[in-house]
């Protein structure tokens, strides 16, 4: 087969990827505490002697981690991150980190997410509260008061998402690295009252899933052009035997 096949073929895998990314992002523009997905391609080249053929590697995803902004809901039960860190939540796939603030308080007190996953303090343990303690504030720090009273801290983590990582519904993901809790960091804190938004820019990201399908659709038809090329010298050597 001719080497042109080979990467437009690694290129159109490359761009399938990409528009997976695109199309997931875009679905979650308006998803609170979402992180877009992002992707990083390398040049690799092939073992081709005396001409270096160069190709698209398979990407590798990462998550943009600029913070969405954030609106103003006046709920005593909703926060948001202020900084780099997320909130740990207990999921049917283990422990994972969020920044969707949107909790409530079951009539056991157990606070837990929007969709009843318990939230964890910084030891990993669920945060239980007094359901009839009175009215609830937070400090900068994450820790929970009731009448003034300290009753339990929100968990604020860190991780190193570069090793990879799974995402969960509740706009959640679980790093492939160990998390660490925050200690002492004065630029990370939660915000009560308020809510942060998707990170995803929706028009950039149309933008940008428009000229990914039209780079897809022209290599699908360079392809179907190399492939009828192809078949037409066959069919002329073969006939000139």
């Amino acid at each position: 087969m001719q080497t042109g096949l080979y990467v437009a073929i690694s290129s159109q895998m490359a761009l399938e990827k990409r528009l997976n990314t695109l199309a997931d992002n875009i679905a979650n523009a308006n998803t609170v505490g979402f992180r877009g997905t992002e992707v990083k391609f390398n040049e690799m080249l092939g073992d081709t002697k005396p001409t270096k053929v160069a190709y698209v590697n398979k990407g590798e995803e990462f998550l943009n981690t600029s913070n969405g902004s954030l609106t103003r809901t006046g709920s005593a039960l909703d926060f948001a991150v202020k900084g780099d860190a997320w909130f740990q939540i207990e999921t049917p796939a283990g422990p994972a980190l969020t920044r969707d603030g949107r909790f409530t308080l079951t009539d056991t007190g157990e606070l837990v997410t929007i969709r009843g996953y318990p939230v964890l303090d910084a030891g990993g343990a669920p945060i239980q509260l007094n359901g009839n303690g009175g009215d609830i504030t937070v400090g900068a720090d994450g820790a929970l008061h009731q009448n003034g009273v300290a009753v339990a801290s929100l968990g604020l983590y860190e991780a190193d998402f570069s090793k990879g990582f799974i995402r969960l519904d509740n706009s959640a993901v679980q790093p492939a690295a160990q998390v660490e809790p925050v200690v002492d960091r004065f630029d990370v804190g939660v915000m009560q009252g308020f809510l942060e938004e998707s990170n995803v820019n929706a028009i950039q990201e149309m933008s940008q899933l428009i000229m990914v399908t039209r780079a897809f659709d022209n290599i699908t038809a360079l392809l179907r052009d190399s492939e009828g090329s192809l078949e037409e010298a066959v069919k002329t050597l073969g006939g000139s035997r």
